[in-house]
């Protein structure tokens, strides 16, 4: 859903409650298209994610995995990386609204805006190295440095709230995301072109890279089988992972 909040302000909310709002082809497709005007309208300087109902973004939509091949996964994984470097890469400033669950890819998406706004009760974790999948990892290194990266994707961590403001993975916490946007949020203050070289200065332009990287992590045969045993895993310890998304 698309919603102006006010004078230059987008709100983008991912409207899938049913499925934990997980990252469909027609979801990601939606998105794109939306970041894509955003770039275009000069009057946008602020651009808000958020996902309906209980969590942020479950990750990865794997309702159709059993019935696809591993190059329709991989050209699905590949618009989410250019998703998320379109977002990390974006002249205006991104806000992420976090409740719930925040995780694999739907972890990605938040990690790659400037403000990332998690209620007390989020959640966060990066498993998608659980299915041999490297997505994002520059982006989160950036976020809460190298070792702690290698952790979270490794060892397949949970973070709290509390632990991800600790880290630098969220950079505000609040019982009222709805009040922090309409009240706490900084004013806007630079133009787009400003905000461009800042951009340039902070953050270095790495696209070819990480998506090549993701690539060659996903391109090993097997990969439909390695994502089904992953979430059948999950199902089978009680995890309360949202069937249907990682």
């Amino acid at each position: 859903m698309r919603e102006e909040l006010g004078s230059g302000i987008l709100s983008l909310s991912l409207a899938r409650p049913d499925r934990g709002n997980a990252l469909s082809e027609d979801l990601v497709a939606w998105l794109a298209e939306q970041i894509a005007d955003a770039y275009k309208n000069e009057d946008i300087h602020t651009l808000v994610l958020q996902g309906q109902g209980r969590h942020f973004c479950t990750g990865f939509d794997l309702s159709t995995v059993a019935t696809s091949s591993d190059g329709d996964l991989l050209a699905r994984f590949v618009r989410i990386e250019m998703l998320l470097a379109s977002i990390w890469h974006a002249p205006f400033r991104t806000v992420a609204l976090a409740t719930g669950r925040v995780w694999g890819a739907g972890a990605d998406l938040f990690t790659a805006c400037d403000f990332r706004v998690a209620s007390l009760s989020a959640k966060f974790c990066f498993p998608g190295a659980a299915f041999g999948l490297a997505l994002g990892t520059r982006r989160l290194s950036s976020r809460i440095g190298a070792d702690l990266t290698r952790r979270c994707v490794s060892e397949g961590l949970i973070l709290s709230a509390d632990q991800a403001l600790a880290c630098g993975l969220a950079t505000h916490l609040t019982d009222n995301l709805d009040n922090w946007l309409s009240n706490e949020i900084p004013a806007f203050t630079l133009d787009r072109s400003t905000g461009a070289i800042i951009h340039r200065a902070t953050r270095p332009d790495h696209r070819e890279q990480d998506l090549a990287e993701l690539v060659r992590s996903a391109v090993r045969p097997g990969l439909v089988g390695r994502i089904i045993t992953y979430s059948a895993g999950r199902r089978g310890i009680g995890s309360g992972h949202p069937e249907g998304s990682t």
